[in-house]
C-alpha cells in the first residue's frame, strides 16, 4: 500500500542528487559545442546558464567554482577563435562575468531566506510542543500515536487540535476542529488545549468536561468582534479509556464521528443523540450524553478531522477512510497512520487543502490494563 509514495520519493531524491550536475554538463557541452561548430556559434548561453543553476543547486563555494568555469571557458574559447580582442567578444565575456557574479549574490540571497525559514520553522515548531506537546507512546496496555498536517505549507500548527494523559478516571483524549483559519484559530486551540488539560484531571465524567470546555470557548467567542462573535465554535469528540475492562466512552459535539477497527473490520461509532459543536451550546437544550462501545484487546480506535474525510482527488471525490481501511490488520496505531497518510497523499496528488490531525490508539492483546 505504501509503494506509490515510496517511488515518489525515491524519484524525487533521484532527480535532485542528479540535479546538482547540471552545472558541470553546461559548462562541459557548451564549452564542447563552441569548440567543435562554426566559430560564429557561441557557447554564452550555457556559460550564463551554469553559475546560475548552481546558485540555485549549490553551495556558494561550488557557485563560485561553476562562475569561475564558465568565465575562463568562454575567455579560453573566445582567445582560441580570435575574438578576443573584437568588441563582440568582449561584451559577450563581460556578458558572463557580469551573470558569473549576479548568481554569487543570488546564492547569497537564498541561502539567507533559508536560515530566516528554518529559525520561523523552529519557532513554529517550538509554538507546536507549547499548545499541542507531544504524546506519551503508551499508556499500560495502550500505544498511542499522532500526526498533524497543517494544510499551509511549511506550517507546524492550525485549527485543528488534539490531546491524550493519563488520569485517575482512564486515558483521556481529545480531537477537535476550530472553525476557522490563522492566529484567531491558533488562539482557540491554545484556550481549549488548556481547559481539557485541567479539566481531564478534576472531572469526574465526560460530560464535566465537556461543560468547561463549552464555558471555557463561549468565554473566548465573546471578546471577539464581527463574524467570529457569532459564528465562533470548535467541533470535537472526547474519549474516555477507562482503567480496567473493555470499552471505552464517546461525548461527540458535532465531530466527524471515530472509527474503530478490530480484526480487518471497520466500525464508525456514531453518536447516539447528535449535538452541537462548543460554542454553540445556547442553541439547543441538549446535555452532553457518554455512548459506550466495546474496545477489546486488539482494537484501534481512529479520530480525526474533517481534513482526512474532504480530502479530494483530481475527479472531486473525497477519500473514504472506511473502505480505505477494511480488510487490513495493523500492528500499532503508528502503522495505522502512516498508512492512512499515504492512502491519503495517494488520492490527493499530495494536495493538502485543510489541516488534518490523526489520533490513534491500539489495546495490546494479552495485557492488563490498571491504574497507570
Amino acid at each position: 500500500m505504501r509503494a506509490p509514495s515510496a517511488d515518489r520519493t525515491t524519484a524525487r531524491r533521484w532527480c535532485l542528487r542528479h540535479l546538482q550536475l547540471l552545472p558541470v554538463i553546461l559548462l562541459v557541452g557548451g564549452a564542447f559545442l563552441d569548440y567543435h561548430t562554426s566559430p560564429h556559434f557561441s557557447g554564452e548561453a550555457f556559460y550564463t546558464a551554469a553559475p546560475m543553476t548552481a546558485a540555485a543547486l549549490l553551495s556558494l563555494r561550488a557557485t563560485v567554482l561553476a562562475a569561475i568555469g564558465a568565465c575562463v571557458a568562454d575567455f579560453a574559447l573566445l582567445s582560441h577563435f580570435g575574438f578576443i580582442e573584437g568588441s563582440g567578444g568582449r561584451s559577450e565575456l563581460a556578458a558572463v562575468v557580469t551573470v558569473s557574479a549576479f548568481a554569487i549574490v543570488v546564492n547569497r540571497l537564498m541561502y539567507y531566506s533559508n536560515v530566516r525559514l528554518q529559525s520561523a520553522r523552529r519557532v513554529a515548531l517550538a509554538v507546536q510542543r507549547a499548545v499541542l506537546p507531544q504524546l506519551p507512546a503508551s499508556v499500560g496496555p495502550l500505544r498511542i500515536a499522532v500526526r498533524y498536517q497543517a494544510a499551509v505549507k511549511d506550517a507546524q500548527i492550525g485549527g485543528d487540535l488534539y490531546g491524550a494523559q493519563d488520569t485517575p478516571y482512564g486515558v483521556r483524549c481529545l480531537v477537535g476542529d476550530v472553525r476557522g483559519k490563522g492566529m484567531d484559530a491558533v488562539k482557540v486551540v491554545t484556550v481549549a488545549m488548556g481547559v481539557f488539560r485541567e479539566a481531564a484531571e478534576e472531572e469526574a465524567t465526560l460530560a464535566g468536561i465537556a461543560a468547561r470546555l463549552e464555558r471555557a470557548l463561549v468565554r473566548e467567542r465573546d471578546r471577539r468582534a464581527g463574524p467570529e462573535r457569532t459564528e465562533g465554535f470548535v467541533t470535537g469528540v472526547l474519549v474516555e479509556i477507562p482503567h480496567g475492562g473493555d470499552e471505552l466512552r464517546l461525548v461527540n459535539r458535532g465531530h466527524p464521528a471515530p472509527l474503530l477497527l478490530h480484526a480487518g473490520h471497520v466500525h464508525s461509532a456514531e453518536p447516539s443523540e447528535p449535538t452541537l459543536p462548543w460554542g454553540l451550546a445556547e442553541l439547543g437544550a441538549d446535555q452532553d450524553r457518554a455512548d459506550t462501545v466495546p474496545f477489546p484487546p486488539g482494537s484501534s480506535l481512529l479520530l480525526y478531522t474533517d481534513g482526512l474525510t474532504e480530502a479530494r482527488n483530481r475527479a472531486g471525490d473525497f477519500y473514504d477512510p472506511d473502505a480505505g481501511l477494511t480488510g487490513v490488520e495493523f500492528p500499532g496505531p503508528d502503522a495505522l497512520l502512516d498508512t492512512l497518510l499515504t492512502e491519503v497523499s495517494d488520492h490527493t496528488g499530495g494536495r493538502i487543502t485543510d489541516d488534518m490531525a490523526l489520533l490513534a490508539v491500539t489495546r495490546d492483546k494479552g495485557r492488563a490494563q490498571g491504574p497507570a
